[in-house]
């Protein structure tokens, strides 16, 4: 290891302090999807003050419609700015994507919390709060493995764009944004939830609605009726044989559990309007896991013709069969090359600060390394130092330990990647 390269290792250690209030300052600013205006405010002030050029906008939502890659909303992004903040480097160096979001899911009213969730407690080695895992954990690394090069002197021949989004966790359209912007590099790292394994993969996913309706009847003579409950019993069975099929049949070599990876299930059953009124019609809702490689449309269309297939052995859905919609979130599954030059990069800085080898995964859930992949021409990685398992969970944490030595592998990662001049 050079001297230069031990200074930036050091340099985060002795920053541990620092590094750990920042984050919980981020932690503290609740970021619910659609209230996200106060950490992006908060975000571009401290980038601006850590001397980066920083471009923060609004996505106008009718131009972006126009984007192959949109999927219908239900608000637009009025007060709800991306950033992208940019370390310029000297000329002759390649260009990192740093990528991540900051609007988490709702919290309710913190019940199921043992701490408030705005709260960012430390406890046991661990910091807590919404957003410390999913992903304000990921994000913090990116802006301050910058800021600690920035500080020590480094020069870099490559640009660092450390893009910082709204909306992913329904739509994923500020990346989408970025992209549209015209925002692109040579490579990306997406800060995503990892446990600090390498991922070149994410899972897509599909939310989807079932529409039963069966016969009206009163609620005295009920045996004349057809119950939407009892044609839902079947659709959900139907929906759970689907995933049977799937799982027995849809392989990846970074999924090697198709198990957990292509999860096809019923999450919501509304039936019925009222306690002693006859069950005559009934929603589903559930959603779709997939895998890099398969056909999005055609997992999509497996669904219908499933149900049509269970629904035309039925006596009353032959004739009235369920309707299937594909309604709310739709991210398609996305890859890169196991041995791309920044899956290496990252799993040898990996290896060096931690002292073993890294994981090599597909990572359990849909990113927006989607877009980066697709239409930016910016192949991403993803790594970061939350947990998907305790992602959107009551006592969401993220490990100290894995967050610094996120910051490690990520400042290592963009002097490796970038090049310095001096």
């Amino acid at each position: 290891m050079s001297t230069s390269r031990q200074e930036i290792l050091d340099k985060i250690d002795q920053s541990r302090e620092e590094a750990v209030e920042f984050l919980r300052e981020m932690i503290s600013i609740p970021s619910v999807t659609g209230d996200e205006a106060a950490i992006q405010a908060y975000l571009s002030d401290y980038l601006n003050k850590v001397g980066l050029d920083v471009d923060m906008w609004e996505t106008d939502w009718e131009e972006l419609k126009k984007h192959p890659g949109y999927r219908p909303v239900e608000r637009g992004y009025e007060g709800r700015p991306n950033i992208v903040a940019t370390l310029k480097g000297e000329g002759g160096g390649k260009s990192l994507l740093l990528n991540g979001h900051t609007d988490v899911i709702p919290v309710g009213n913190g019940e199921g919390w043992s701490v408030g969730p705005w709260s960012a407690e430390i406890r046991d080695g661990r910091i807590y709060g919404r957003g410390s895992a999913d992903m304000k954990s990921g994000v913090a690394s990116h802006i301050l493995a910058v800021k600690f090069l920035k500080e020590l002197g480094v020069k870099l021949k490559g640009d660092v764009l450390i893009d910082i989004v709204i909306d992913e966790e329904v739509s994923g359209h500020g990346t989408l944004d970025t992209v549209a912007r015209g925002y692109k590099a040579d490579a990306g790292i997406s800060g995503e939830t990892s446990d600090l394994a390498v991922q070149p993969a994410c899972i897509g996913r599909i939310w989807f609605e079932i529409a039963i309706n069966g016969k009206p009847a009163g609620v005295q003579q009920r045996y004349k009726g057809i119950s939407a409950i009892e044609l839902g019993y079947k659709i959900v069975k139907a929906v759970q044989e689907l995933e049977d099929r799937r799982v027995a049949t849809v392989t990846h070599p970074l999924y090697p559990n198709a198990l957990d990876s292509l999860p096809c299930l019923v999450g919501s059953f509304q039936a019925g309007a009222y306690p002693s009124a006859f069950p005559a019609t009934a929603l589903l809702k559930g959603s779709i896991g997939t895998v890099p490689g398969e056909d999005h449309e055609g997992v999509k269309q497996s669904l219908v013709d499933h149900i049509a297939e269970v629904a035309s052995k039925d006596e009353w859905m032959k004739d009235h069969p369920p309707v299937v919609r594909f309604v709310g979130y739709d991210a398609e599954a996305s890859e890169i090359a196991t041995d791309h030059p920044i899956v290496d990069l990252v799993s040898r800085n990996f290896r060096e600060v931690a002292g073993r080898d890294p994981e090599i995964s597909g990572r359990q859930g849909a990113a927006d390394t989607r877009f980066l992949n697709k239409y930016a021409d910016t192949p991403t990685v993803i790594f970061g130092p939350g947990s998907t398992a305790v992602m959107h969970s009551d006592d969401e944490y993220v490990s100290i330990d894995d967050y610094i030595t996120a910051i490690k592998v990520m400042a290592l990662s963009i002097y490796d990647w970038c090049g310095p001049s001096d």
